[in-house]
Formats: structure tokens, C-alpha cells, sequence
């Protein structure tokens, strides 16, 4: 049975998308097969892999029709790596839906439909606590939060952590945090080092050891169409979701 983790933060720019493809990327690497889904309307992801946001059947339709899902399946986007694809039309989503009884329960059916071909379901959601990524976490079997070295982020946190905590997964028990990630990290950043101390203090057992750092790499590879393995194997930026991906497999274990 997969592990569905989604990637959420409320806050924009902490990294949901590059955590997103990267460990699925390291994780199919691995040899797990890995799904990942797109429901975050700007579609980075989808277009960070490579495919046009514009010509694509994706998670909009198929949160409408989930017998559609076969159809819209990317499944050739590494080995071992699907992709269901987002595009703007998600945008949509909470006023088409607006007379549902249930419109947080969408995406359920469409994992339920595909969850016993796949180890690992990654969702990379919206930086909102919205519809999308409501479904996201109802679908989910835990969250990993990416959050950066900032002032803010302690708040940031707590306002995510409070949304996972009231939110039940599909089968009505409490959410698993998989794990806090630090992202864009400078080791020379004494701020980096107060706040990740800061943070380590309230949650121990739920940080991961791998910090991702600032990385050129990172940000160039989305614009070639490209995980950071395809485009720069030998970057920091690279090894540092391998070894996430690493920490992601242990914890299951």
C-alpha cells in the first residue's frame, strides 16, 4: 500500500515544488515507484517535469471525473515516476464545486483508484490552506512541511501544523507530520542556525537531519523541463534529496 505524503505550507516560496519533484525524482531513483500530483494551479511542477501546463488532461478533470484518471496519467515522466499533471483551470475548482456536499473529498477516489501500483503518492499543493490542498491532506496519509531559515517561520509552522491537526486523514485518524524540512539553507547563516535550533527545540523527533541548501542547480533545473538529477546529478542540491529520500524511506520502515 502506497505512502501518501503531501508537501504543503501555507506560506509561498519555501520549496513545496522543488521538494515535490526532487524527492519524487530521488525516490523513483531509488527504485520506488512514485506518483506525483500536481494540484497547485500555477502547475510548476508540471511544467518543472517538462510538460505543457496548456495541453494537458489533468487533476482539474479529473477531480470532476475520476474515471478519466487512466487518461490523464502521465506515466512515463522518469522510470518508476507518474506524473498527474495540474494546470490553471484548477483555479476553478472551489466555484464549480460550490454546491458539492463534500468538495474536500475529491481526490480520494482518484488515490483510491491508484494506490496499490505506486510506493509513494507525493501531492504538491497550493501555498494555501484552500479547497486543494484541504483534498490533499484529506487524502493523505502524512505531510512533510518544507519551511525556510526566516523570522516567520516558527509562525508559519505553527499555522500548518494547526490546519494538520484538524484535519482527519480519509480513514478518520490523525494525520502524520512525516517531517519538517529546512530548505534554502546557508550554513554560514547565523539566523539559520537560531531558528532551525529554535524549531528543533519544539519538535526533535520530527525534523530531518538533511537540510536543503541555496543551490543554483535547483532553481535552473525546472526551466529545462528537468529534475535536479537530470540536469545536475553531481550538485549539492542533488544529493541532498537523495538523502531526504533516504530519511523519507527509513521513517516508513
Amino acid at each position: 500500500m502506497a505512502r501518501i505524503i503531501a508537501i504543503a505550507n501555507q506560506k509561498g516560496g519555501v520549496g513545496k515544488t522543488t521538494t515535490a519533484m526532487n524527492l519524487a525524482a530521488a525516490l523513483a531513483l531509488a527504485g520506488r515507484q512514485c506518483l506525483l500530483i500536481d494540484i497547485d494551479p500555477q502547475a510548476n511542477t508540471t511544467s518543472g517535469l517538462g510538460l505543457n501546463k496548456h495541453k494537458i488532461l489533468g487533476t482539474f478533470h479529473v477531480l470532476l471525473n475520476p474515471g478519466r484518471v487512466g487518461a490523464a496519467l502521465a506515466k512515463d515522466v522518469l522510470d518508476h515516476l507518474a506524473l498527474l499533471a495540474a494546470s490553471p483551470a484548477l483555479v476553478n475548482l472551489e466555484q464549480t464545486l460550490a454546491t458539492d456536499r463534500a468538495p474536500e473529498l475529491k481526490l480520494v477516489p482518484i488515490i483510491e483508484q491508484l494506490e496499490s501500483d505506486y510506493d509513494f503518492i507525493l501531492i504538491d499543493c497550493p501555498p494555501s490552506v484552500g479547497l486543494l490542498t484541504r483534498n490533499a491532506l484529506r487524502a493523505s496519509t502524512g505531510v512533510i512541511i518544507p519551511i525556510q531559515c526566516e523570522y516567520y517561520a516558527m509562525e508559519g509552522l505553527s499555522h500548518i501544523l494547526t490546519t494538520i491537526n484538524n484535519t482527519p486523514s480519509r480513514d478518520g485518524q490523525a494525520l502524520r507530520v512525516e517531517g519538517i524540512l529546512f530548505t534554502m539553507y546557508d550554513p554560514d547563516s547565523g539566523l539559520a542556525k537560531e531558528v532551525i535550533g529554535e524549531v528543533e527545540g519544539h519538535f526533535p523527533a520530527q525534523v530531518y537531519r538533511i537540510k536543503i541548501p541555496r543551490d543554483t542547480a535547483l532553481g535552473e533545473a525546472p526551466s529545462f523541463g528537468k529534475s535536479i538529477f537530470d540536469y545536475d546529478i553531481r550538485s549539492r542540491g542533488a544529493r541532498a534529496y537523495m538523502e531526504l529520500a533516504r530519511e523519507v524511506i527509513i521513517h516508513g520502515i
